[in-house]
């Protein structure tokens, strides 16, 4: 393995750091399962798949059967390399094991926890989820595990989440077992960034514990990054997704403002970017969607108001985001209006629905916002994306169409661009918004 972990400056290989494992690891004997992995979504799935790909022995435990049917039908989202990876461990020898049964977990040497972390309509953090996948796993819990919390959530939530039910059993971090926090770090969609080659921040209860817990990701990752504390793993997740969203509502102001002086905004970030020192390109777009940049800095806002202190900079951004998809149900109708048309009866086309390119999640996906919106406005609107099959809006499903470059729309909007799709027909239609700003030579082109 030539994994290595990064402490301060210094990179050291991972068995000199780490060197023997302390009293708190299991023998493989004892244990059925090398890891186990609660959750099998968009980041659980991917993880329990990169630790079989690895030589592991994994469980994977999922709530609900209708995923876990999903996962052995195959009739799941996975890059095609995970897709693969799938293929070997459902067909290969008996070391990849799914079940709805929570007991199971006790036969894992280490625990996973992957599920998701979500906002309700008031922007609150939803800890449904977290905290019953954290209670199963501690009521299911046996000496000599490491468990591990991998779920984006405010800081302290392993403390009072996991740790917190286990002191109750009697178990104590380090001793009976051991907890750590690890964020996850996979880019659903994006096969430039496999997650064996993304670091992996660690903290741990103690220092045994992060050491179990950094001895675990060693199986499969490439590069170790470990931290004093969980709460130092915990912030530094909510740091990475906060900084994504705020970089996002400036390249959104940037939009406004390049469109007002009459510029292209990707024009001017592609030369920003030339810059090879003090800048990072962020481009604009219709908002944004998943279960990460609308959701996390939510946690981190959530927790600041309770201690009463402000986050300025941070809440103008996720106010600023939030906004994004009225702001492109109001340029839609003032597009059609400059062509004399009312949006009241207008047939628009979204044109793409996912969240991100590449991917087939709508969670939290823009393009509900703007349908809603424009639908409340008197439009018809219906979409197209190849990688979606079904969109519901305010408990409506949208109304989805194969051959969209057949029919002539009043407005196209381009909300998500997927690689490879054609776009040439577009050419055609009188009407197009790019809200993606990347049709640069489409004739006739709106943006945002």
């Amino acid at each position: 393995m030539s994994a290595s972990i990064a402490s301060g400056s210094d990179a050291t290989p991972l068995g000199v750091l780490v060197g023997p494992l302390d009293d708190l690891a299991p023998t493989p004997s004892r244990f059925a399962f090398d890891v186990a992995v609660v959750g099998l979504g968009y980041v659980g799935l991917p993880t329990a798949l990169a630790f079989h790909a690895a030589g592991q022995r994994v469980l994977g435990v999922e709530v609900s059967a209708d995923r876990v049917a999903a996962v052995r039908a195959r009739a799941v989202d996975l890059l095609p390399s995970d897709r693969s990876r799938l293929d070997t461990a459902l067909t290969g020898p008996d070391t990849f094991a799914l079940s709805t049964d929570p007991r199971r977990l006790s036969a894992a040497a280490a625990i996973l926890v992957c599920v998701p972390t979500p906002v309700d309509e008031h922007l609150v953090p939803d800890l449904t989820a977290l905290a019953a996948a954290c209670r199963t796993v501690a009521a299911n819990a046996v000496p000599g595990q490491l468990l591990v919390l991998t779920s984006t959530s405010y800081v302290g939530c392993t403390r009072d989440l996991l740790i917190g039910p286990l002191r109750q059993r009697g178990y104590r971090p380090g001793d009976q077992v051991a907890v750590a926090f690890a964020p996850e770090r996979i880019d659903p969609g994006n096969a430039r960034h496999p997650q064996e080659a993304v670091p992996r921040v660690v903290g741990g209860a103690t220092p045994s514990c992060r050491r179990r817990a950094l001895g675990l990701l060693a199986g499969y990752a490439d590069a170790l990054h470990p931290v004093s504390s969980l709460e130092t793993a915990e912030l530094t997740k909510l740091v990475e997704n906060t900084f994504r969203a705020v970089n996002i509502a400036l390249a959104n102001e940037f939009a406004d403002i390049a469109g007002a002086l009459d510029l292209d905004v990707t024009e001017v970030i592609d030369a920003a970017a030339t810059k090879p020192f003090g800048f990072m390109p962020f481009y604009p777009g219709p908002g944004v969607g998943g279960h990460c940049i609308p959701c996390d800095p939510h946690y981190l806002l959530w927790q600041l108001r309770a201690a009463r202190l402000p986050a300025p900079v941070v809440e103008a951004a996720m106010g600023a985001v939030a906004a994004r998809p009225r702001q492109v149900a109001r340029r839609a109708g003032e597009v059609l209006a400059e062509c004399g048309r009312s949006i009241a009866g207008a047939d628009v086309l979204l044109l793409g629905v996912a969240y991100k390119s590449g991917v087939s999640d709508v969670r939290e996906s823009p393009a509900v916002e703007v349908a809603r919106y424009l639908r409340r406005a008197g439009a018809t609107v219906w979409f197209a994306d190849p990688l979606v099959t079904a969109l519901d809006v305010d408990g409506t499903a949208l109304r989805r169409v194969e051959a969209p470059h057949t029919h002539s729309w009043d407005l196209v909007i381009v909300h998500t661009a997927h690689a490879g799709q054609d776009t040439g027909w577009l050419a055609a239609q009188p009407l197009v918004l790019d809200a993606t700003y990347r049709l640069r030579d489409l004739p006739g082109r709106r943006v945002v």
